[in-house]
């Protein structure tokens, strides 16, 4: 039998537990991996490594090992697209053993879900969504390695100081508004994609919500109870009316980041929200908007993001 036969013979399954782990030691490196998977939902590959700060290589031999271990799960919903794209990034999820591993570990309270169950029902779209809100998170997180200026305050920081009430509430980012449309009252309920701050030297923060748009949403819909982008936006904008910001998240102020999928849709999006409040429109201010593949190309701080009146704005 040559190398090749035996090597195929030998190799692990991809979506199928090996019959026999393979032995190795949870390690404190392996527990952050553990940890990044469990914060972000559904992650590559890739996402991991830059998370982690590790080789590729290193991280696919953990991740592996901590497939067929049982820690983590590699959804199913993969197979899709995985036969046409071979090549791409494995996506990982927490499995109950990881959950139980993070419990045990480090406190973390993630051990009371079915995640293998949740994983097993969790549908290509959804994962896809997810994936590109980690992207976003990589990106972040690049364009500020090697600024010593500004420091990103995460998600977990920013809800750690929310007030108590929201701290102990179920979802401690969602906010809930009342709109009027048409003669009736539609209540909407609005949970950003992500949230994150930027620190400066002087001890000032700005705090930023992110919308990532995958382009299945309609813009425009004259039915206020479907969903549609314009109603995400009249969410926002009764939101900070009403300074649900400043009761429930503590945040003087805030911006809306929305990425979106080309320049047509931006374009609409702006347009639409222009016309809610005519133009020049002071509550336009609040949206800053940037194209998807060009943001991962660049850097989200020094990108030129357009606010909805169509005005250049950077994030510092």
């Amino acid at each position: 039998m040559n190398d090749a036969a035996t090597s195929h013979l030998t190799r692990r399954p991809r979506f199928r537990r090996a019959e026999t782990a393979p032995a190795f030691r949870v390690t404190d490196d392996d527990v952050a991996i553990v940890r990044q998977i469990a914060r972000h939902r559904f992650v590559r590959s890739t996402h991991v490594a830059a998370l982690v700060g590790r080789s590729i290589d290193r991280t696919n031999d953990r991740l592996s090992r901590l497939f067929h271990a049982g820690y983590i799960d590699r959804p199913r919903a993969q197979l899709d697209y995985y036969p046409a794209s071979g090549s791409s990034p494995m996506v990982y999820a927490l499995a109950q053993r990881g959950a139980q591993l993070l419990v045990e570990r480090i406190g973390m309270d993630c051990a009371n879900v079915e995640w293998s169950r949740k994983n097993r029902e969790a549908g290509r779209p959804f994962i896809e969504h997810q994936l590109e809100i980690v992207d976003f998170c990589i990106a972040l997180q690049r364009g500020v390695r090697h600024r010593t200026d500004i420091c990103i305050i995460d998600s977990d920081m920013l809800i750690a100081a929310f007030p108590e009430q929201t701290r102990n509430s179920r979802n401690p980012l969602a906010l809930r508004v009342s709109l009027s449309h048409n003669g009736s009252v539609q209540e909407i309920g609005l949970i950003p994609d992500m949230v994150f701050g930027l620190l400066f030297a002087d001890g000032s923060r700005r705090c930023f919500t992110v919308e990532i748009d995958r382009g299945t949403m309609p813009v425009n819909r004259t039915d206020i109870t479907q969903s549609s982008f314009e109603r995400k936006m009249r969410a926002y904008l009764a939101a900070y009316a009403g300074r649900q910001h400043e009761e429930r998240f503590g945040w003087k102020t805030f911006r809306v980041l929305t990425v979106t999928t080309d320049h047509h849709r931006m374009r609409s999006m702006m347009e639409t929200l222009r016309q809610l409040h005519g133009a020049p429109s002071p509550g336009a201010a609040l949206f800053l908007f940037a194209v998807r593949d060009e943001l991962w190309a660049g850097n989200p701080i020094a990108h030129p993001w357009r606010d909805g009146n169509g005005r250049a704005c950077r994030l510092v």
